[in-house]
């Protein structure tokens, strides 16, 4: 049985403008995905603080003929629904819709015609709390953004999985062999091989598919275009070709697989989830295979926050071995303390070990656990301070992460790189506009791609602006929460 998820509605957040009637209109459509969700055959066992999730039952994929979809969603038909996922009326959905239709285009346009397609949708995430604190066992706080990517797909009788994202070289598999390859890694097509293959051992009958995909999710943005992608991919064959459906964990965790065994990055399994789960959510990786994940209700336009992402301009291109280099210091050092990683040895353990983790794994290795055990305590303290409806202490939490990331975990400049430091530049600017006001800190991975603020709405306007006359325009994004992760349409 797949392991349990939170489920929760939550109105979503962000532009910190939403009146009563919005909440109320937002929290019906998160609890009509519940009830889609129920509709569906997964089982809600009610407990104190959570809901989880048991195995779905046996159901068709939710495929219609093209003609029909564009008919729909053209006469507003998914109105209500697009509202849900992008956080708006439903009278502003129409932008949302031609998105679709543009994909059923692009679906025919590169494959030819096709009799039937699904639509699909994952959402890109915001990391709230907990810097590269997964891959180490530990918490993190999290949620769904309101952007994301989405794909038409139909099947193809070539028994090949056909791939097609918009600006990028068409890519194919073949379903008959999806063993990894070396020659493979860092490629999307290790991914697309990694997936079938967790999605076959879990018993799908995979056949021939032909995928056309389209994202506003900005790649190496620190919002996480590659887990959005990764969901996205599980969520089709989840729809196509399982008997019995797993579960948002289930596809978060074959995401990650793939991203390590056959992609080659090691990555955490923060991202994957915060995408396929959706809302905002707190996880506990004390136990990887089964992360307890818990809902965080809180309404962010209460205390007059937006958030922010702002685009540093820097590419997360060629910076693998910085990204890998963060889990195995911190592996040394828990192994040098009799652990695995860091979640397995006390504090008070690696402190009296402190001389010979300098000794053997080096002091940048030291300063990077300091900053993992201190922000995997910080997410509890958030949590508790978003419970509790103290954003103060909320915001004091978010600027300590952040400068314990630069300080200690060292994921805002690469080592070596003097012309070239966006994201400390970007994080500078930040704190200049607000001044003592909101909270910023490095987003995501770190070393390229964004930064995260939680801006006062009264000063959005102004912040926004200068911003964006430092970075270029375009690169503040304005963000809500979605309470919905990888979907069906």
């Amino acid at each position: 049985r797949p392991p349990p998820v939170a489920e929760t509605g939550s109105r979503c957040w962000g532009r910190g403008q939403q009146d009563a009637s919005k909440a109320l209109r937002l929290l019906g459509a998160a609890t009509r995905a519940v009830a889609r969700r129920r509709r569906d055959g997964e089982v809600f066992q009610h407990h104190p603080t959570k809901l989880k999730v048991s195995v779905c039952q046996e159901e068709d994929s939710m495929m219609k003929s093209i003609p029909v979809w564009k008919q729909e969603l053209s006469g507003g038909v998914h109105a209500a629904r697009l509202a849900s996922l992008y956080c708006c009326a439903p009278a502003e959905t129409a932008s949302e819709a031609a998105r679709y239709a543009a994909v059923l285009d692009g679906l025919e346009k590169t494959f030819g015609s096709h009799a039937e397609a699904g639509l699909y949708s994952a959402p890109g995430r915001t990391e709230i709390g907990g810097n590269h604190t997964d891959h180490q066992h530990g918490r993190v706080l999290a949620g769904s953004v309101n952007i994301d990517m989405i794909a038409a797909a139909a099947p193809n009788d070539k028994n090949q999985l056909r791939v097609q994202s918009e600006g990028y070289d068409l890519c194919v598999i073949d379903l008959n062999d999806l063993e990894a390859r070396k020659e493979e890694e860092n490629t999307t097509a290790a991914l697309l091989r990694g997936e079938c293959a967790a999605f076959t051992q879990r018993g799908a009958k995979l056949a021939g598919l032909d995928i056309y995909i389209s994202s506003n999710v900005p790649k190496g943005s620190g919002v996480s275009s590659s887990a959005a992608f990764e969901v996205l991919i599980g969520v089709i064959l989840n729809d196509c070709f399982m008997a019995k459906k797993v579960s948002p964990i289930a596809i978060a965790q074959i995401g990650q697989w793939a991203e390590n065994v056959y992609f080659g990055k090691p990555c955490g399994l923060m991202d994957q989830m915060a995408s396929s789960v959706g809302n905002i959510i707190t996880i506990d990786f004390a136990s990887p295979a089964k992360p307890v994940v818990e809902p965080v209700a809180v309404d962010f336009s209460k205390a007059g926050l937006a958030l922010c992402i702002l685009d540093s301009g820097a590419d997360h291109a060629d910076l693998t071995d910085e990204y890998a280099a963060i889990p195995a210091e911190c592996r040394a050092v828990a192994a040098v303390c009799g652990g695995e990683v860091l979640r397995d040895v006390p504090f008070e353990t690696f402190l009296a070990k402190l001389p010979e983790c300098r000794r053997q794994c080096g002091d940048r290795a030291v300063l990077r656990a300091f900053h993992v055990y201190a922000d995997n305590d910080r997410v509890a303290k958030q949590v508790a301070a978003l419970h509790d409806g103290d954003f103060d202490t909320f915001l004091c939490l978010v600027n300590e992460s952040g400068c314990s990331s630069w300080e200690y975990l060292q994921n805002v400049i690469p080592a070596g790189y003097k012309e070239h430091q966006e994201v400390g530049v970007t994080i500078a600017a930040a704190k200049h506009l607000l001044g003592d006001k909101g909270a910023v800190r490095v987003h995501g991975g770190g070393f390229a791609g964004t930064v995260q603020a939680f801006v006062p709405v009264e000063m959005l306007d102004e912040f926004k602006a200068g911003m964006e006359a430092i970075l270029g325009e375009g690169r503040c994004h304005v963000l809500s929460i979605r309470p919905e992760g990888g979907a069906v349409l």
